[in-house]
């Protein structure tokens, strides 16, 4: 089936979705910092009454924390993307990658009907959802886009 049948058909619950990293409104910067680091993450999630209220990236952390000398000890919600874009499970794979890409996003959070974060995707889960249609291409690229084979290796 091609691509661009399934990015319509396949739903988000395909995608290999990491769990949340939540933290509340009244957590400081290094709080999120912490738990970022502690689970190799790029992205954590503001949940305030059980609903996503909020997104902090290590982008946010680059612009608005260390770009303008924020103490990291302040609260996480004066630096957080409020109201941020999200998605469900049952939303379509092409749905979230088309929120992606307007927004300009690297990290969705994915919820559930009250609003509350089930799991995270990356545009790393959107690669490798790809990667699925076109593993010879993505497979046999070389290290480097310039790079051409002056010869064939192997037997």
């Amino acid at each position: 089936m091609p691509l661009t049948e399934n990015l319509r058909r396949d739903h988000v619950s395909k995608l290999n979705c990491k769990p949340a990293l939540t933290v509340p409104p009244s957590a400081t910067i290094r709080q999120a910092i912490a738990i970022m680091q502690q689970n190799r993450a790029g992205v954590v999630f503001v949940e305030d009454g059980g609903r996503v209220t909020g997104v902090f990236t290590e982008r946010d952390l680059l612009k608005r924390v260390l770009g303008r000398g924020v103490d990291i000890g302040a609260m996480i919600s004066t630096v957080m993307t409020a109201n941020p874009t999200t998605v469900t499970v049952e939303d379509t794979v092409g749905a979230a990658l088309q929120k992606m890409l307007d927004g300009g996003y690297r990290h969705l959070p994915v919820v559930d009907a009250r609003g509350r974060a089930v799991g995270r995707i990356s545009v790393r889960e959107i690669v490798h959802y790809m990667v699925e249609y076109f593993p010879k291409a993505v497979y046999n690229l070389p290290p480097e886009p310039d790079q051409v084979q002056a010869a064939p290796e192997g037997a």
